[in-house]
């Protein structure tokens, strides 16, 4: 942590100082989406990106609509690193992805005009047809958050974590906009199996890619898996925690109920874990100079096997 710029004579001043001063628990905050665009995009980017960018804006607000309609989540990404905006034409690395845990996939293409991408049909790919758009990439990637102007922790936290990196996972590591939970900076999220991560550190980002790469999970400083509700991402990693399951379509989710999430493993197991929605106490800021608010969470209180 750097004293200067995230303490004040030893007491929190930023909101990821905060969450982690108070050991805020992260399972259950990771961004809620199945399917993702991300689009390369060097230069600045504004507090929203796709209007506030070098990317023509009308472009942005014509695919911010398109994704909204069909439950697409767009996020802008630029190579670590230095990254100028030239102007003018340019190659652009384009990925969509798709989540759902047992059809979950990555393919990418580059493009020099990205209003080509209004001709995606939204709809099939929301539903997680790709209509062999683009080429299958078998390397997973991951979006690490540097969004400064969301909130200044992810450009102090992510930059250096991505500094740290420098040389390693060529290809692998994108800066990227907002993906919530700026609190638990650096936040990244690991495609094409979509699940989050907070509180990363340059060991951690080792881990993630080396087992995404073979089809596990690593759930250390894990939020959760993108295509979950933020409940039945708790629960799956509780499940995880309680098994040592650790391959990534291992688990499905069976049944949401006023208890909890009930769970199956591809072998025919099955798990109820009962829940609980909480309110952190004290009250902590939730970005940088906001008002400190009370955060609700929601917490595994039990695990039980079902016969």
């Amino acid at each position: 942590m750097q004293e200067s710029q995230e303490e004040v004579g030893g007491a929190p001043r930023t909101c990821a100082a905060w969450s982690e001063t108070l050991d805020e628990p992260m399972a259950g905050t990771a961004p809620v989406a199945t399917s993702w665009l991300c689009l390369e995009q060097p230069g600045p980017w504004g507090h929203d990106a796709l209007l506030r960018s070098h990317l023509d804006p009308e472009l942005g607000r014509c695919l911010a609509e398109r994704a909204s309609a069909h439950g697409v989540r767009i996020q802008l990404i630029r190579s670590t690193g230095r990254h100028p905006d030239t102007g003018g034409k340019f190659s652009r690395t384009v990925y969509l992805a798709h989540t759902t845990p047992g059809a979950s996939w990555l393919r990418g293409t580059e493009l020099t005009a990205p209003e080509q991408l209004l001709d995606l049909d939204f709809a099939a790919f929301a539903a997680g047809e790709h209509g062999g758009w683009g080429t299958p990439r078998t390397e997973p990637v991951l979006l690490v958050c540097t969004n400064g102007r969301r909130d200044r922790c992810c450009a102090l936290r992510g930059r250096a974590l991505l500094e740290q990196l420098a040389g390693r996972h060529d290809g692998q590591l994108w800066e990227t906009t907002h993906l919530g939970g700026h609190r638990f900076a650096p936040t990244a999220v690991v495609l094409p199996t979509g699940y989050g991560y907070g509180r990363l550190d340059p060991h951690t980002v080792d881990a993630v890619l080396a087992d995404a790469a073979v089809g596990k999970v690593a759930t250390t400083h894990c939020r959760g898996r993108c295509a979950l509700s933020h409940p039945a991402q708790v629960a799956e990693l509780a499940v995880r925690e309680a098994t040592g399951e650790r391959g990534e379509d291992a688990l499905r989710v069976r049944a949401r109920s006023p208890e909890g999430v009930s769970l199956e493993h591809r072998d025919g197991r099955s798990w109820q874990v009962d829940l609980d929605e909480t309110t952190l106490s004290p009250a902590r800021p939730n970005s940088c100079g906001k008002t400190a608010v009370e955060i609700g969470a929601w917490t595994a209180r039990r695990v039980h096997r079902l016969s």
